[in-house]
């Protein structure tokens, strides 16, 4: 057994003097100037951010805790600090389509600007133009207007009225207006005179009466065209008046504003619009409608309101390329909104309640998003698709897309977008985007990815120094001296499940740093030592581990019947992690084995059960191609093997656990014992080769802790995978239990091995003729397998073969289940 011991001093690297005499304490090294053991992602995102073409946004990868959203602010806030300033945008008015307002974009800060003339210049107009129309000139010429229509309407009924007279009428006007009376000798018919009339008489002068009525409605059909004509001359008139009042003040905004086109045409639709449609509230601003009340629509309670500027983006205080970092990603965020103002009855809305998102603010730079966020909301991803594939941020209500009647609503112009858009997400999300959407490869070519871990070199062992010294420096904590530091290291090591790397999970760290500096400043301890280090771990695991203390518990009052002594035929310890809210754990399961004449092959119970995911179930079928390749060579493997964990309900996954099942089957065929004093972890291939598996230090600790828990004998240990003697970091009370021989850990590369360390018996190697040993524990399980056959054939009277089977074939002809 002792040349499968592993020393002490491989179980931990310690963290020695010597690696930090580049400093006495934290002090002493320079704060982090920028981002450590990351190199493939700082130049993919170098990479990335320089790039300016269609497509090329960025996705970060990497588990939680690694820095990635800090490091991506970092660095795009430095880059976007230099970047130019993007352009204002503003939306105004449509006067040719109400529905669609129009987008115009301006320098940085002349949006504000924009908007500020124009109130000045719609202010100036209200009291230019009601001045211009008080002056006695435009009296003179609207009388002059109105009288002429009088008198020509006078002068024609004048000669209506005579015409009357001289047939035999008086033309008289009333209420209802005018009316034509039969009169004799200057004086009206009475009704009875009338009637006296000869029939010929009375229809003459009907026939007359109709002809001046007919005359009369001539009349008053020339009055109401001179009546239009003179309102056309007026309103001329006025629109002479209002455009020599408003000239001078839109000349001068035509000539400040001339670079812009579309401001430009803006302008002189303004001037006409105020001219041709909207005169009457200049010309009288304190009866405008502007001062109806409710319940009139928004455009007759404010009728100035299309003259104003919406500042939808200003960019006027920006010190570069704009940033926004966006925390709750759902759409309107995002993409903006069109607000309603509600009123009785009625939801009212008009271009200068268009609001804008993350996407518009962010035009011009980076736009930061975590991934989980935008995918959590139904309609952000596709709209966040379409605005980078046609390069468009439009506003528009989610509403409008899902009514079933389509109503009236705003449709604002497109802003032309430039924006690179950073996701950040798991790595998970990122394999489900790439393999399942297919715009994702075109939108997001760039791929920034994060490590959990860096190699543990003196260069990096300065850089994690100078981390500390930062977070000390911007948390206002106590500064670790040399030993605190060495702990904190191993600790990375830790962390990182290797003694060569160091942990890039900077949050974790981050709360030792903090949790350490803690119980220093509660000691009042100058700096921050080891010991106050392992105080912020071991108060950290007691916080964390009341799951593993009731287990603990279970075993120890045998509850959960594991044996730590003795040995036992068919039974064996394995190991497996419990991963419990951010707390991992290792602990001890008992492996058991029964084998028996049959044909049913390998079973397992978790999977028969349901409880066995898919690798577990791959390292139990590789045990049936182990057992065939060793065995049924020169016979067929008739042989049912079931194996379970015992004891554990909570499922099964992984196959670190396919060594120890093999061991329990190999002990139950050669009816050879185990040693309960020594538990295994390690999968195997089908060559019998053991191969090295994740979490070694928890299972050592769960088995050490178990051992401690139940009385240490001097004779207890782990076997686990050679391979993983360099992953191995475990607490100082383990290495003191292996300096004093009271616990052993023995490192083994393949099956062979392993058997004899549990069982005490050489495995056995064939000879010349195929045969094992005597005595070994393979040709024990050869013996076994022979004397099985032997009775299937005496059961069955078909000899060595079954349903086509051939001799030396590997029989699974019941299920095979892990």
């Amino acid at each position: 057994m002792e040349k499968y011991r592993i020393p002490v001093e491989k179980l931990r690297r310690v963290c020695r003097d010597e690696e930090l005499d580049f400093c006495r304490t934290t002090e002493d090294v320079p704060p982090l100037d920028g981002f450590i053991g990351q190199e493939r992602a700082v130049r993919s995102m170098q990479f990335g951010l320089s790039i300016n073409a269609p497509g090329y946004n960025i996705f970060v990868v990497g588990p939680p805790g690694t820095g990635k959203s800090t490091y991506v602010q970092a660095v795009v806030s430095q880059l976007a600090a230099g970047g130019p300033v993007p352009n204002d945008w503003c939306y105004i008015y449509n006067f040719a389509d109400h529905d669609r307002p129009l987008a115009v974009s301006l320098p940085p800060g002349e949006g504000r600007v924009f908007q500020k003339d124009m109130e000045e210049l719609i202010s100036d107009l209200r009291v230019t133009i009601p001045k211009a129309f008080e002056s006695g000139d435009y009296e003179e010429k609207k009388n002059s207007i109105v009288q002429s229509v009088q008198q020509k309407m006078g002068g024609y009924l004048q000669a209506l009225e005579a015409e009357a007279l001289e047939a035999g009428f008086d033309m008289k006007q009333t209420p209802r207006g005018f009316i034509f009376i039969p009169v004799k000798d200057g004086k009206p018919f009475s009704p009875e005179d009338y009637e006296q009339l000869p029939g010929q008489v009375r229809r003459e002068m009907e026939e007359k009466g109709r002809k001046l009525h007919k005359k009369l409605e001539n009349t008053f059909h020339t009055y109401r065209m001179l009546e239009k004509q003179a309102n056309e001359q007026i309103a001329e008139l006025e629109k002479e008046i209002a455009l020599f009042a408003a000239g001078p003040l839109f000349d001068k905004m035509l000539e400040k504003y001339k670079k812009y086109p579309a401001i430009v045409d803006y302008l002189k639709a303004v001037l006409k619009d105020i001219t041709n449609n909207n005169l009457e509230i200049f010309k009288n601003p304190g009866s405008a409608a502007a001062n109806m009340p409710l319940p009139f629509s928004q455009e007759e309670v404010d009728s100035y309101f299309r003259y104003r500027v919406n500042l939808f983006i200003n960019n006027e205080k920006s010190g570069g390329a704009p940033v926004v970092i966006e925390p709750s990603s759902n759409y309107y965020n995002l993409f903006g909104k069109i607000e309603y103002r509600s009123q009785i009855f009625s939801l009212n809305t008009d271009f200068t309640m268009i609001k804008p998102g993350a996407i518009h603010r962010a035009n011009g730079g980076y736009l930061i998003l975590q991934a989980q966020d935008v995918l959590s909301d139904p309609f952000a991803w596709v709209t966040l698709k379409k605005s980078l594939k046609y390069r468009q941020a439009i506003v528009e209500n989610i509403g409008e897309q899902y009514r079933l009647v389509p109503t009236v609503s705003l449709r604002p112009e497109p802003i032309p977008l430039n924006v690179k858009v950073i996701l950040i997400g798991s790595p998970l999300l990122y394999y489900l985007l790439y393999n399942l959407d297919e715009d994702f490869q075109k939108l997001f070519k760039v791929r920034v990815d994060f490590d959990t871990e860096m190699p543990r070199t003196p260069e990096n062992l300065r850089q994690y120094a100078s981390f500390v010294n930062s977070v000390c420096r911007r948390e206002n904590l106590k500064h670790f001296s040399r030993s605190g530091l060495a702990r904190l290291i191993e600790y990375g090591s830790r962390l990182s499940g290797r003694q060569n790397k160091l942990s890039t999970r900077f949050n974790e760290v981050f709360e030792i740093v903090y949790e350490a500096a803690a119980w220093a400043q509660a000691e009042g301890s100058g700096y921050v030592e080891a010991s106050h280090v392992e105080k912020a771990l071991e108060e950290r695991n007691y916080r964390s581990r009341r799951l593993e203390e009731k287990i603990q518990e279970l075993i120890t009052q045998d509850k959960i019947l594991i044996d730590v002594s003795g040995s036992v035929v068919g039974q064996v310890n394995g190991l497996y992690v419990v991963e419990s809210g951010g707390h991992s754990f290792g602990r001890p399961a008992k492996i058991t084995a029964r084998t028996y004449m049959g044909r049913g092959g390998v079973i397992n119970i978790e999977r028969e059960t349901r409880m066995s995911g898919s690798i577990h179930s791959k390292g139990v079928l590789t045990l049936a191609g182990y057992l065939g390749g060793k065995f049924a060579q020169d016979k067929p493997l008739g042989l049912t093997a079931q194996i379970t964990f015992e004891q554990l309900y909570d499922g099964v996954e992984g196959d670190s656990a396919s060594s120890a099942e093999l061991y329990a089957i190999l002990s139950s065929l050669a009816d050879l014992p185990l040693k309960q004093n020594l538990a295994v972890t390690g999968s195997v291939n089908q060559f019998g080769e053991i191969q090295p598996v994740g979490g070694v230090t928890e299972k050592i600790e769960g088995f050490f802790d178990v051992c401690k828990a139940k009385g240490l004998s001097g004779d207890q240990g782990v076997i686990i995978p050679v391979q993983n003697v360099d992953d191995l970091m475990l607490r100082d009370e383990i290495l003191d239990a292996v300096k004093k021989g009271r616990f052993h850990i023995y490192a083994i590369r393949n099956v062979e091995e392993g058997i004899e360390l549990l069982s005490g018996v050489p495995a056995g190697k064939p000879g010349e003729d195929g045969t094992y040993p005597e005595g070994s524990v393979f040709a024990r399980v050869d013996r076994k397998l022979r004397e099985y056959n032997k009775g299937l054939a005496g059961s069955d009277g078909t000899g060595a073969e079954k349903d086509g089977k051939k001799n030396g074939s590997l029989d699974l002809a019941g299920p095979v289940r892990v």
